[in-house]
């Protein structure tokens, strides 16, 4: 039974809905395989190629586990889209790089995740966007 007027419910749902649609869309024709999550740290990594990433960074950029987050990553290895190596200061530490490969793919990623955006926003107003991300704003504040 759906609780009634449910914020986390509806959220849940959504977070759910925009998921499998992103997974889903990633392996339009098979060429990439790459799931919503290792398209997003793709674009985190070039995004901030004027620095270092390490694991702890998307950890906390994302606001995601650190299971959940070396999970993808050594996938990601796996499939020859990253390379993590160590670091001199700090052994423990391994930056991640991106490949060749990933850096391939980057475009189509962005593209996609464009048209995705383009799809969430229509039939919105301006108004309505803003709106959207202030309520986001401060439920994220409430959860804090």
């Amino acid at each position: 039974m759906k609780p009634p007027d449910a914020i986390s419910f509806e959220i849940k749902v959504l977070a759910n809905l925009i998921k499998r649609k992103l997974d889903d869309g990633s392996s339009d024709g098979g060429e990439d395989g790459l799931t919503g999550m290792q398209g997003w740290i793709i674009g985190y990594v070039r995004a901030n190629s004027d620095r270092v990433v390490f694991q702890r960074d998307i950890e906390k950029d994302f606001n995601i586990r650190r299971a959940t987050v070396t999970g993808v990553l050594q996938l990601m290895e796996r499939n020859g889209l990253i390379v993590r190596e160590s670091v001199g200061h700090d052994a423990r530490l391994k930056k991640i790089t991106l490949t060749p490969k990933a850096n391939l793919l980057h475009e189509r990623v962005v593209q996609r995740f464009m048209e995705f955006e383009n799809d969430l926003r229509c039939g919105l107003s301006e108004e309505e966007i803003a709106s959207f991300f202030g309520i986001v704003e401060k439920l994220k504040k409430n959860l804090k």
